[in-house]
Order: structure tokens, then sequence, then C-alpha cells
């Protein structure tokens, strides 16, 4: 079993129902590092990931499922082939929060196994 990049991805999702700033840049500067390949882009925290096949594919979709339902913090999916697109926004607040790293932090963790 793969090492955890990060203490984030032993952290547990809190629900956002709004009325809390998203992350400051420099708060989103600090996480962004300790994620593998993530990226910020027009304000959602994204990875693109490519695998050998579509079974590959639709079982690593799968596991991501399982993950945000436990964690209750959900994910914009772009599926293809051999690929997904894993887009992270707090949409209460309109914008990053810690759980979106959290997240991001266990999807790490998944594609490492």
């Amino acid at each position: 079993m793969s090492e955890v990049f990060c203490d984030l991805a032993k952290g547990k999702c809190k629900p956002c129902e709004g009325g809390v700033p998203p992350l400051t840049p420099a708060e989103i500067d600090k996480l962004l590092p300790e994620l593998k390949d993530w990226q910020v882009v027009d304000g959602k925290l994204r990875r693109d990931l490519k695998f050998p096949d579509h079974y590959v594919t639709m079982t690593f979709v799968n596991a991501i499922a399982w993950v945000s339902h436990q964690q209750g913090h959900h994910p914009d999916l772009t599926v293809g082939y051999n690929t997904c697109r894993v887009e992270y926004i707090t949409h209460a607040i309109n914008g990053l929060s810690e759980s979106d790293f959290i997240c991001a932090a266990k999807i790490d963790a998944l594609f490492e196994l």
C-alpha cells in the first residue's frame, strides 16, 4: 500500500452550508503543494488523470464515488474512455475550502494504490 502524501489525506471534510469565507489565495498557495498534480483553474481545484483503459477508468470513478459519499463532499467529474477530470469547489461558498483539499488528497492516495 502506498504512503499517504500529506496530513490532508487523513482529514475529514466538514459540512459547509455557507456563511464562511472561501480560502484566500495565500491559504490556497500553502495547501496546493501538498497535493500531486492539482492546479487551480477558474476557481476550481482540478486534476486530470489518465488510465490504461475504460475498465480501470470506471473502477477509479467508482472509488471516487465511494470516497465522496464517505466524506459528504462531491467533485464534478468529466469521464472519457481512459481519462477522468476531477474538479472540486465548495458550491455553498462559491470558492475553495479545506474540504476540497482534503478530498483531493484522498484522491491522490487512491490513484497511487
